[in-house]
This record gives C-alpha cells, sequence and structure tokens, in this order.
C-alpha cells in the first residue's frame, strides 16, 4: 500500500514528499536501557504511518524485548560474538544480504556508533537518518545526521528529535513495553503476581560504582519491611548478582526471594510491571520501570541523571551533590571511594519510599 513519507527539513537537500511503500528498519543493538529508550521512536514512526513494516536490528540477547511488540514486523538479530569470530563471518554475511533483501525506504540509526552506521550503509535503504555522535563517526554513514540537542539532553529526547526531522510528531504515552499474557500467567503460578503486593529491589549495576552498597539495600529491606507488613520484596538481578542478591535477603528473609539470575528478560517486564515500588541503582530494570510507569527510587552515582535517568514523573532520583559527580567514569578518583553512594543515607532512601507508596 502507498503511503505517503515526509522528509521535514529542506535544509538537507531532501525531497519533502515521495509517494512509495515504506518499510522501515530501526537499528538500535544494545544496551538493555537504550533499546527501551527507542520505543517512543518506534510508537511515533507507526502512529504516523501505521501501515509500514517496521523491523529492528538488534543483539540476540535482548531480541524477546521486541519479538512479540505488536509495532515490530521483523527482527533482524546482531551476532556480537559470534560475528567477532572470523568462523562467524559467513553467518554475517547472510544476515547482512537478508537485510539489503527487505530494499528499505527508511534506516533509522539509534546507536550513532562506527559499528550501527556501517549497518546501516550496508543494509543499502533509500535514505538513512540517525543520531551523530561525533566521537564514532557514524554520520559519514547517514544522509542525515541529527546532533544531541545539548550535553544535558535525556537520551529519549535526543531520539525523538531523528523523530521530528522526518516530520513526525513524537509520542511519548506510557507504558511503551506492552503488556505479555502469558509470561504474566506463567510468574502468577510461581509468585502470585497480581495476589501480591510487591517492592523491587535491584542492586546491581554492570559499573561497580553505580552500585549503592549491598549492606545499605539490606537495612533498606529491614526498615521497608516494618513500614510495609502487607507487602512482598523480591531481589533482583542476573546470575553475577545472586552473590549480592543474597547478602540482602536477611534483611526480611520470610518475605523476600532472591530472583537474581532466575527471570528472564519478559519475566522482568512482567515483574517490574506488575510492582508497585522498585529501589534501583543506574541500570537497565531502571528503565525498564521508567518505561511502565512503575514508581521508583533511583540512586545515581557516577553517571548523569539528566542525560540517562528514569524519564518520566514516575521517579526520585537520588545523588549526592558532590563536585565529582557526575564524573562519568568506571574509575573512582574520590579519596573517599564511592562517597557519591555511600552518602546517600538509609534514611533518606526509607523517606523517599515512604513518599512514594501507602502501607
Amino acid at each position: 500500500m502507498d503511503i505517503l513519507l515526509a522528509f521535514g527539513d529542506s535544509d538537507f537537500g531532501i525531497q519533502a514528499e515521495s509517494l512509495y511503500p515504506v518499510k522501515i528498519l530501526l537499528l538500535k543493538p544494545s544496551s538493555l536501557g537504550d533499546v527501551v529508550h527507542a520505543f517512543p521512536v518506534v510508537r511515533s514512526l507507526k502512529r504516523r504511518w501505521p501501515e509500514a513494516e517496521l523491523h529492528w536490528w538488534i543483539d540476540s540477547g535482548l531480541a524477546a524485548l521486541v519479538e512479540t511488540d505488536p509495532d515490530v514486523a521483523g527482527v533482524f538479530k546482531f551476532e556480537r560474538k559470534r560475528w567477532a569470530k572470523p568462523g562467524g563471518w559467513p553467518s554475517m554475511f547472510t544476515a547482512i544480504r537478508r537485510l539489503r533483501e527487505q530494499r528499505f525506504d527508511l534506516v533509522v540509526d539509534l546507536q550513532g556508533l562506527a559499528r550501527s552506521g556501517a549497518f546501516a550503509w550496508l543494509a543499502n535503504g533509500a535514505f538513512t537518518i540517525g543520531v551523530d555522535d561525533p566521537r564514532e563517526g557514524a554520520a559519514a554513514f547517514h544522509d542525515v545526521s541529527v546532533p544531541r540537542p545539548s550535553a544535558q539532553t535525556h537520551a529519549v529526547d535526543w531520539y525523538l528529535e531523528v523523530v521530528r526531522r522526518l516530520g513526525v510528531t513524537p509520542q511519548t504515552e506510557m507504558p511503551w513495553l506492552t503488556p505479555r499474557p502469558l509470561v504474566a500467567a506463567g510468574l502468577e503460578t510461581r509468585l502470585e503476581l497480581s495476589r501480591r503486593r510487591w517492592i523491587l529491589l535491584n542492586p546491581g549495576a554492570r559499573w561497580w560504582n553505580k552500585r549503592w552498597p549491598a549492606a545499605s539495600f539490606r537495612e533498606a529491606l529491614r526498615r521497608l519491611a516494618a513500614f510495609f507488613p502487607r507487602h512482598h520484596f523480591a531481589v533482583l538481578g542476573g546470575k553475577e548478582d545472586a552473590e549480592m542478591a543474597s547478602e540482602i535477603l536477611p534483611g526480611d528473609p520470610d518475605r523476600t526471594i532472591n530472583l537474581a539470575g532466575s527471570t528472564n528478560l519478559g519475566e522482568l517486564v512482567e515483574i517490574i510491571r506488575a510492582a508497585e515500588l522498585i529501589v534501583t541503582n543506574d541500570t537497565g530494570p531502571m528503565h525498564i520501570a521508567a518505561a511502565l510507569g512503575t514508581p521508583m527510587i533511583a540512586l545515581f552515582g557516577p553517571t548523569n541523571p539528566n542525560r540517562t535517568g528514569p524519564y518520566g514523573g514516575h521517579a526520585d532520583v537520588l545523588r549526592e551533590p558532590l563536585a565529582c559527580s557526575p564524573c562519568l567514569s568506571q574509575t573512582c578518583r574520590n579519596n573517599v571511594q564511592m562517597e557519591c553512594l555511600t552518602g546517600l543515607s538509609v534514611d533518606r532512601v526509607v523517606a523517599a519510599a515512604l513518599a512514594r507508596i501507602h502501607p
């Protein structure tokens, strides 16, 4: 079906309007939080062109997040580890050939890395637009590149600036992630998900210096359990977080379960959707909670919540006002190691939680 595709700003030398069938490729392979941030772009493009066929190029480990989405017609999996070795190159070339066979009308690169720019170019779409990170040189592969409006612009707003350049009205209504009824039904049997009131703790993070101490989480759990006698608690995380989660459980062992390493991505989404509150470090599940509108207490240290914090109005962002924070570094150079997070008191976190939900 032919639909009208308007390419907005004539300053780029783009023909303002052209008529042809629309097939769109979105490149946003990773990480978890960044992939979540891309969903408003998907919703915006599909709202403007409901007949469009949208495909997503994504890391194979995150594909489950988009495969069942009603606005995504197809998924191209980026096999990062496999393609890094010569033995995986034939499958990479096959994947590139499949991309080219689709004859995409519009390619949207939201990763902005040299790698994603190269894949955008190899896809050989009719028109390519993407975010411009000058450190990476992806702009060389784009017809139009969109710089970050300012150093403080949130990632979601930067992605939506790409949408605006296409003459599309941004859509940010939540939740961004559609329900998974079968997954929720399985969790109902396992956890009595809808029959219990849940508060979640998420102590992990990829950077060690983004983690509020496990002892602080444990004490926060102890106090929250006293304030919320009708609630149940769950500690989230990957397999690598299981030991840290076990350190937190003694805060209230009778009503707390350790889910670290025992949930897949779809289950994680539905658990966070069902929760009344999540206390979390700056990491992927925080962005899932934001996308679902789940109330949260987000704990920040070396990173900048203006750029990559929880989007929307459902979060209290807590951070210590130190001169060195945010440093945006994985290495702490403060004389007091991780003071930006160790300085966050349990009292402050618990008070924020009490203001967010009721017993």
